[in-house]
C-alpha cells in the first residue's frame, strides 16, 4: 500500500523502529541508519523483528562525510523517523530546519515520551511514567490492587508508535498535495491521554466516573478476568444484557435472583466473589470448551504460544519465521498477496547498495 514511499529511520528504541516496522510492513522502503561500529542493544535480539523488511545503512552522525551522506538520504525521502531527547538531532546539525531545507516535502517524525516542548520534555521517563501522568494508567487494575498495564501496549505502542504512525501519513498525503513538508511531535503523553476518549463518552453519560471500581467496564462481575482451578486466567466482558444473559445460562445462573440485577453497583463485589468461586472449581479449558462458539463474551487468558496454536489463528495473525514468534501485519487490505515475513538485515547491510543509489545525486 506504501509502494514507492521511503522513510529514514534514525537507530532507536522502541516505538520509533516499532513505527517504521509498522510503515515497511505496509510497503515502504524503510532505510534504518544505524550507528557506525554500533553493536546490538543489550536484551535485543540480532535480527530484531522490529527491523524487518527494513534496509540498513551504517554511519556516523559525528562524521562529516557521514554527515552529506545521511542529507543525500534525506534529499530522497518522505519522511524521517528519529526518537532522541528534544534537541539531541539539532546538536547532530540534523535537525529539522537543516533537513527541510535539504527536502521541503519531508515530513520529519520525532518520537518522545513527553512532547518536544513541555515541562518535562528534557527529563527521563518510560511508558509506566508518561501513562501515569497522562491519564490512562488510573483504571488499568481490579479494583483495590496497584494499577499495572500490559508493558508498553498501552503507552510506547498505542499512544506512541500508532500515532507517529498515523501522523506521518497524513502528513506524507498533505506533502505529496502541496509540497510542503512539515514536523510529526509525536508524544506518548499526549496519544495516550487520546486513547482516553472512549471512556470520556462514557462519562458524559454518568458510566464511568474518578473512583476505580465503580464504572462500567472496571467494576462488574461480568467485566473482568479470574483465576481457574488450573492457574489459568478467563476473561468476562459480557455488557449488553442479551450477551449477560448468555452468559448466566451457561454458567446456570439464570434463575439466580442476585445475578439479575446486572447493574447494580452495590452487589458487583459480592457477585465477584461468588464467581471468583465458581471459575476456581475447574481448570481454565474446561470454561474454554463451555463458552466456545458462544455469545456470553467469554475468552481463555492465552500466551502467545497458546495464541498461534489456537483455532482462531487460521488467519495465520501469528507465525513463526528466521525462528522467531511473530504477529503479521495488521490491518489487511484486499487484492493483497499473502503476507510472508520478511528477513531482518544485518547491521549495514545495505550500505554499499543504498550509497550506490545515492552516489548520482551527490555529484
Amino acid at each position: 500500500m506504501l509502494n514507492g514511499i521511503r522513510i529514514v529511520e534514525v537507530e532507536g528504541l522502541g516505538p520509533g523502529p516499532f513505527t517504521a516496522m509498522l510503515l515497511a510492513d505496509l510497503g515502504a522502503d524503510v532505510i534504518c541508519v544505524h550507528r557506525k561500529g554500533g553493536t546490538v542493544t543489550p536484551g535485543m535480539p540480532e535480527h530484531s523483528i522490529l527491523d524487518r523488511g527494513k534496509r540498513s545503512i551504517e554511519l556516523d552522525l559525528k562524521n562529516s562525510a557521514d554527515i552529506e551522506t545521511f542529507k543525500s538520504l534525506v534529499a530522497t525521502a518522505d519522511g524521517l523517523i528519529e526518537g532522541f531527547r528534544p534537541g539531541v538531532m539539532e546538536k547532530l546539525g540534523l535537525g529539522p530546519d537543516v533537513c527541510l531545507a535539504t527536502n521541503p516535502a519531508l515530513v520529519f517524525g520525532r518520537m518522545t515520551g513527553w512532547g518536544q516542548d513541555s515541562a518535562l520534555s528534557h527529563t527521563a521517563g518510560h511508558d509506566l511514567n508518561y501513562i501515569s501522568l497522562s491519564g490512562a494508567l488510573w483504571y488499568g487494575s481490579a479494583p483495590g490492587d496497584v494499577p499495572l498495564t500490559p508493558a508498553t501496549l498501552v503507552g510506547d505502542i498505542g499512544g506512541g508508535a500508532m500515532y507517529l504512525a498515523v501522523g506521518m501519513l497524513a502528513a506524507i498525503l498533505k506533502a505529496k498535495a502541496t509540497g510542503e513538508g512539515c514536523i510529526v511531535d509525536a508524544a506518548i503523553y499526549d496519544g495516550s491521554a487520546h486513547m482516553m476518549n472512549l471512556l470520556l463518552t462514557m462519562r458524559q453519560t454518568g458510566n464511568f466516573g474518578v473512583t476505580r471500581g465503580q464504572n462500567l467496564l472496571d467494576g462488574p462481575h461480568w467485566s473482568r478476568t479470574y483465576r481457574c482451578g488450573d492457574g489459568g486466567f478467563i476473561s468476562v466482558q459480557c455488557l449488553e444484557p442479551k450477551f449477560y444473559a448468555e452468559f448466566l445460562r451457561l454458567m446456570g445462573l439464570s434463575e439466580d435472583a442476585d445475578f439479575q440485577h446486572q447493574f447494580d453497583r452495590n452487589i458487583w463485589t459480592t457477585l465477584c466473589d461468588r464467581l471468583t468461586g465458581m471459575f476456581a472449581s475447574q481448570p481454565r479449558d474446561h470454561w474454554a470448551a463451555l463458552f466456545d462458539g458462544s455469545d456470553a463474551c467469554v475468552a481463555p487468558v492465552l500466551n502467545p504460544e497458546e495464541a498461534m496454536a489456537h483455532p482462531m489463528n487460521s488467519r495465520a495473525t501469528w507465525v513463526e519465521a528466521q525462528g522467531a514468534l511473530q504477529a503479521a501485519p495488521a490491518p489487511r487490505f484486499s487484492g493483497q498477496p499473502d503476507w510472508v515475513a520478511p528477513a531482518s538485515p544485518t547491521r549495514g547491510q545495505h550500505t554499499d547498495k543504498i550509497l550506490s543509489e545515492l552516489a548520482p545525486k551527490t555529484h
